[in-house]
């Protein structure tokens, strides 16, 4: 059992039957009276945010949130397949759930799901992911109006630049956790 002093920016609680993440904390101790705790907590199903304030003496429960290694299978309906690695069962993840890790999602990619009483909430990517790019267009020498970089599209459907010399075909690094290019890849 947390208390109202172990409250801290990203601590995971249970608030009737649900999971909340706690976005921002503020200890206040007026002039008379008990401690207050003002907090920010974000429902980790639904995303709603609100307010409240808790007392010293108010008690939470951990939110029972454990993560499992799960392998990408394949879009289906605007949801995405995910299979335990384990044990073979398969869980499916809304658009919203993915949010823009759908970005990085390619065909057997191994991800973490977080998970809330079985229930899926998230998916964590690795920092890194192996990219082909399937459409860039050519750069002509002196076409430095734009930089030293081009815009192409993934094999994912992601737009993003790269340097110049990256053709159609090659596969390259990217960074899922901002989504930038980082280096070509060799075959």
């Amino acid at each position: 059992m947390y208390t109202a002093s172990d409250l801290k920016k990203n601590l995971r609680i249970k608030i009737d039957n649900e999971p909340y993440m706690v976005t921002e904390f503020n200890f206040v101790k007026p002039g008379k009276g008990q401690a207050l705790y003002r907090c920010r907590l974000k429902n980790m199903i639904t995303g709603s945010q609100f307010e409240r304030t808790f007392r010293s003496v108010d008690t939470f429960e951990p939110a029972d949130l454990q993560e499992k290694k799960m392998q990408y299978l394949y879009p289906e309906e605007g949801k995405y397949c995910f299979m335990d690695n384990v044990s073979y069962e398969q869980v499916f993840l809304t658009k919203e759930q993915v949010g823009d890790a759908k970005n990085f999602l390619i065909d057997n990619i191994d991800v973490s799901i977080l998970l809330f009483e079985d229930r899926p909430l998230e998916i964590s990517l690795p920092n890194f992911v192996d990219l082909v790019v399937t459409e860039a267009e050519p750069w002509a020498k002196g076409d430095s109006v734009t930089g030293n970089s081009k815009p192409v599209i993934l094999q994912t459907g992601y737009r993003i630049l790269v340097p110049t010399f990256i053709d159609e075909g090659e596969k390259i690094r990217v960074d899922t956790r901002t989504g930038e290019y980082l280096t070509r890849v060799k075959a």
